[in-house]
């Protein structure tokens, strides 16, 4: 069993439900992405829009480039906690909030020429270094709602719409067309690029690579990704930005939560957390999320149906077997929740948000933060 597999003492200690982040694991995904900085000279930024837990902000200080945000609010959050390079990208620009945004960011990437057009000269006169998005139009995913290259699509711009007469002021090229996958994707979507926007790129300092990188899932091919890395810079001249936010974060989190009720004659078990409010990952992607100790339905002698105590039916977590039979009281311990869990959780039904506990190796644990009514009551 790997070190994030076993049950921590934090697990028996902490108020439930509980997000809690270990710093021991957290840090081990750091130094892989340091090693893949200091190997190449790319500069690896947090993406924010995963995992903005900025208690740890110092720590990650230490080992990657900066921050990516897609809106004001995470562009500031970036810099007043952070505090290094300050990125950001959002499919269109408020004008009222624009020269904020201009101030607080260092690389600013536009989804259209007419945003570029419209916010680029009040971006260049703070200095910004600006960036355009492009659209490959290389699915390599099965996730329609994930894929920015699906027919339709509103993010980047398309070879037959790109405007070579107003590259001018672009300092660079930005594509995100991955969602948690391996440095293969990587390098058949780079060849589209290449393909579609080469000519260009000899004209740009750098290239950005967007997000959806699994660096630090067990098996993904790193060395790949350095080739990738190295053939923008050797060809092109170009400085390399990459911009992983689950990679940063990937198994370092966990989800304490305790069993309320049993109704053992339907197989189901009610938990003090849910689906829909505390992790909307698992109906939105969907996906069913790791749960320590358990097995695959009937793998082991009890299987249950883990569901959250809101009135929506389909807050369900999902089917997990046991070993033993479970009981109102018995804790149970969701694995990589430190990732699209904080950033989009939600009150719904009046439902409390967990604590935020940041753990050590030790087994030593603080509440970074607890919520009450008021975090409720503040929102609506």
């Amino acid at each position: 069993m790997t070190r994030a597999d076993q049950y921590r003492p934090e697990f028996f200690e902490v108020p439930t439900p509980s997000y809690v982040i270990a710093k021991d694991l957290l840090t081990r995904n750091l130094e892989i992405l340091k090693r893949v900085q200091d190997e190449t000279g790319a500069k690896i930024l947090l993406a924010q829009k995963c995992f903005s837990m900025y208690h740890f902000y110092p720590l990650i200080a230490e080992y990657l480039s900066g921050t990516t945000a897609s809106g004001l609010y995470e562009a500031r959050l970036g810099r007043e906690e952070m505090g290094k390079e300050n990125h950001i990208f959002s499919p269109a620009y408020r004008a009222d909030e624009f020269p904020q945004i201009a101030e607080l960011c260092d690389h600013i990437i536009f989804n259209s020429f007419e945003q570029w057009e419209r916010f680029g000269p009040q971006a260049k006169a703070h200095g910004v270094s600006c960036g355009l998005r492009v659209n490959p139009e290389c699915s390599t995913q099965e996730h329609a709602i994930y894929d920015p290259c699906a027919p339709g699509s509103r993010l980047g711009v398309r070879l037959a719409n790109f405007q070579h007469d107003k590259l001018d002021g672009l300092d660079g090229l930005h594509f995100h067309t991955l969602c948690e996958q391996g440095a293969d994707a990587l390098d058949v979507t780079l060849k589209a690029v290449e393909m579609r926007f080469g000519v260009y790129l000899r004209k740009m300092k750098w290239i950005n690579f967007g997000g959806g990188h699994h660096i630090t899932r067990p098996g993904y091919d790193i060395e790949r990704l350095k080739r990738c890395i190295r053939r923008m810079q050797d060809r092109y001249g170009l400085d390399v930005y990459v911009e992983p936010g689950e990679a940063v974060a990937l198994n370092a989190g966990f989800l304490v939560t305790q069993v309320l009720d049993v109704q053992a004659e339907n197989g189901i078990a009610i938990l003090d957390t849910s689906a829909a409010c505390h992790m909307p990952d698992v109906i939105e992607m969907p996906y069913r999320p790791p749960l320590l100790g358990s097995g695959e339905p009937d793998e082991k002698p009890y299987t249950y149906t883990l569901g959250g105590p809101t009135c929506l039916a389909g807050d369900i977590i999902g089917k997990y077997s046991f070993d033993a039979p479970l009981h109102s009281g018995d804790r149970l311990v969701f694995g990589d929740m430190a990732i699209y869990t904080m950033v989009k959780n939600n009150t719904f039904n009046g439902m409390p948000l967990p604590a935020i506990i940041a753990s050590d190796v030790d087994g030593k644990w603080q509440i970074v933060r607890k919520f009450g009514y008021e975090d409720f009551k503040m929102r609506l």
